[in-house]
């Protein structure tokens, strides 16, 4: 009996184990954010949808361009991501930015081979705009900054990427690093 109970265990795993997936993200700059980005904008989420597409649930969110920072971008984009959620059915992908009706961001964005635009690196070209209630300004998070993320440099995972930065301060820090990658392709 207990060669048979071994034996399933061994098979179910043979099966189970390849279907098991994982996300690791690498870390990455501002400097390298921009030069993978057609277009960086200020956004404010006007609306998402999951639907089925090719036996996948994907997410398709439109953004009102507030302030675009790099690219042609039109007064609306649509990004397309993995996962969401279709009646009952929820598929989640561990580093796939979400967002709801209204929110604010400033978003890294790449053209999709499908059309429209997907974020640049996910949780790691996202950076989510909220007031500080304590002074009254707006700052920026960046959705990788509670995500451990690889670092290269140290062979290590790690959870950091910028808190709480003054809007003010990151928009500067952003449009040095377009400038920056825009002098590497001339």
């Amino acid at each position: 009996m207990r060669g048979k109970s071994q034996m399933f265990v061994i098979v179910f795993m043979l099966f189970t184990l390849p279907a098991i997936r994982a996300t690791t993200l690498a870390r990455l700059s501002l400097d390298q954010l921009a030069s993978a980005a057609d277009g960086v904008a200020r956004v404010r989420c006007a609306g998402v949808e999951s639907r089925w597409e090719n036996g996948a649930i994907w997410t398709i969110t439109t953004f009102d361009v507030i302030e675009p920072m790099k690219g042609n971008l039109a007064s609306q984009v649509v990004v397309r991501l993995p996962g969401g959620k279709v009646g009952h059915l929820t598929a989640a992908v561990d580093g796939a930015p979400r967002f709801s009706s209204g929110e604010e961001a400033v978003i890294f964005l790449e053209r999709a081979r499908t059309g429209g635009y997907s974020v640049a690196g996910w949780v790691e070209g996202t950076f989510r705009i909220t007031v500080d209630v304590r002074t009254q300004r707006e700052t920026v998070t960046q959705d990788s900054s509670g995500f451990a993320v690889f670092d290269a440099a140290t062979r290590t995972f790690r959870t950091e990427g910028i808190r709480r930065m003054h809007l003010e301060l990151f928009r500067a820090r952003v449009a040095a690093a377009i400038a920056r990658a825009q002098e590497k392709t001339r």
